[in-house]
C-alpha cells in the first residue's frame, strides 16, 4: 500500500540570490565568478615563501639569528589569514527590493516626477540626504530598484550593490567594501612587509655567499638539490628576489594610496569620481577633520553584520510516494489468515461497545478472549473452531 507523505526540503537562501556570486561551503564562503587571478595571488605568494623557506632560512638561521623564520613565518600566517578573509566574506551586498517593495518605489517616484510627455527624457531619480549639515545625493539603482545608501555603488563585474564600496580587486576574487576593507588593508600592509622582508634577506643569503667563495662561485654553486637541472640555490633566490621586486612597485604603491585614502577616510571610488575635489570643492561629510579619528573609524570601527542572511532557510514541500507492507515472508504465511481475521475486527467493530451489552445468562457458554494477530502469527485452529460454534 503506498502513502503519500509531505517532506520538506532544506533551501538555503544563498541558492536564490541574484547577482554573479559564488557560494561554498554551504554558504559561508562568498566570492566574484571570477577566480583566476585569485589563484595567481595564491600561487606568488605560497611559492615565493615556500622557496625563501627551503633554502634561505635554514642558512640564515644559522649565520645570523632563529628569529628570522620565526618572524618571516608570522607575517605570512597574517598575510594569508587576511586575504582569506577578505576573499571569502561578504564585502557588504545589499539585497535587492523585493517585487512588492519594487512596486511601492515606483509608485513614490512616479508620484513625485508626475507625467512625463512623450519624447521628453525622464527627471533623474534622486533623493538628497543630509549628512552632517551636507547635502548628499543618493541615486536610484535600475538592477537592484533600491535608493542606494550613501558610498554605496552597483559593482558591474558582481552584479550587485555594495556599501561602502570602495572597487572591485580581482587580486583578491571579490569586491572589497565596508564589511572587508579593513582586511583588505592590512592584507596589502602585511603583504608588503612580507615582500621586503624576503628582498631584504635574499639580498643579504647572496652578500654572505659571495663573501665566502664569491659571486660567480655562488652562481655555480649546485649543493645538490637540482643537480640534473643544473640548478643551484642561488639561482632560485634570484628568482624570489626579481618575483619580489617587481611586486614592490605594485603592493608597496598600492599600500600608500590605500594608506592616503583611510587617513582622509575617502574610498577608491570617491577618489576616482572626484565626489570631494570637484569644480565644486564639496568638503568630505565623512571625514573628521583628524587622521587618528579617520583611521579608527575605518580600521577599528564596529563591523556590521551581514544583511544578506545567506544561510537562513527557505523551506519548500515536496510529496513522495512510500510503501508500507509487512516483509514477503510474513506476508507470505498469513495470507488467507490475516483476511479472516480482518473481516472478523470489520464485524466487532460494528456491534456496541461491551459495556453497553447486558452480562450474558450462565447458561451460556464462555467464549476464548480473542487473541490479537501480529505480523508473520498465524492463527490457532481451536479459537477459530471456538468462535465458529459461537
Amino acid at each position: 500500500m503506498s502513502v503519500m507523505v509531505a517532506r520538506k526540503k532544506v533551501v538555503r537562501k544563498w541558492e536564490k540570490l541574484p547577482g554573479r556570486n559564488t557560494f561554498c561551503c554551504d554558504g559561508r564562503i562568498m566570492m566574484a565568478r571570477q577566480k583566476g587571478i585569485f589563484y595567481l595571488t595564491l600561487f606568488l605568494i605560497l611559492g615565493t615563501c615556500a622557496l625563501f623557506f627551503a633554502f634561505e632560512c635554514r642558512y640564515l638561521a644559522v649565520q645570523l639569528s632563529p628569529a628570522i623564520p620565526v618572524f618571516a613565518a608570522v607575517l605570512f600566517l597574517f598575510a594569508m589569514a587576511t586575504l582569506l578573509r577578505t576573499s571569502f566574506s561578504d564585502p557588504g551586498v545589499i539585497p535587492r527590493a523585493l517585487p512588492d517593495e519594487a512596486a511601492f518605489i515606483e509608485m513614490e517616484i512616479e508620484a513625485t516626477n508626475g507625467t512625463v510627455p512623450q519624447g521628453q527624457r525622464p527627471p533623474p531619480r534622486i533623493k538628497n540626504f543630509q549628512i552632517n549639515n551636507q547635502i548628499v545625493k543618493l541615486k536610484y539603482c535600475y538592477t537592484c530598484k533600491i535608493f542606494r545608501p550613501p558610498r554605496a555603488s552597483h559593482c558591474s563585474i558582481c552584479d550587485n550593490c555594495v556599501e561602502r564600496f570602495d572597487h572591485h580587486c580581482p587580486w583578491v576574487g571579490n569586491c572589497v567594501g565596508k564589511r572587508n576593507y579593513r582586511y583588505f588593508y592590512l592584507f596589502i600592509l602585511s603583504l608588503s612587509l612580507l615582500t621586503i622582508y624576503i628582498f631584504t634577506f635574499n639580498i643579504v643569503y647572496i652578500a654572505l655567499k659571495s663573501l665566502k667563495i664569491g659571486f660567480l662561485n655562488t652562481l655555480k654553486e649546485t649543493p645538490g638539490t637540482y643537480p640534473s637541472a643544473g640548478l643551484s640555490l642561488t639561482l632560485l633566490t634570484v628568482l624570489e628576489v626579481l618575483i619580489c621586486f617587481f611586486t614592490l612597485w605594485s603592493v608597496v604603491g598600492l599600500t600608500g594610496f590605500h594608506t592616503f585614502l583611510v587617513a582622509l577616510n575617502q574610498t577608491t571610488n570617491e577618489d576616482i569620481k572626484g565626489s570631494w575635489t570637484g569644480k565644486n570643492r564639496v568638503q568630505n561629510p565623512y571625514s573628521h577633520g583628524n587622521i587618528v579619528k579617520n583611521c579608527c573609524e575605518v580600521l577599528c570601527g564596529p563591523l556590521p553584520p551581514s544583511v544578506l542572511d545567506r544561510r537562513g532557510i527557505l523551506q519548500q514541500e515536496e510529496s513522495t510516494a512510500q510503501e508500507e507492507s509487512c516483509p514477503r515472508g510474513a506476508g507470505a504465511a498469513q495470507g488467507p489468515a490475516e483476511e479472516s481475521r480482518a473481516q472478523q475486527k470489520d464485524k466487532d467493530s460494528s456491534l456496541p461497545h461491551p459495556s453497553a451489552v447486558p452480562a450474558p445468562s450462565p447458561s451460556h457458554a464462555e467464549v476464548p478472549e480473542e487473541k490479537q494477530l501480529t505480523c508473520g502469527e498465524l492463527p490457532v485452529p481451536a479459537q477459530d473452531a471456538g468462535q465458529a460454534e459461537h
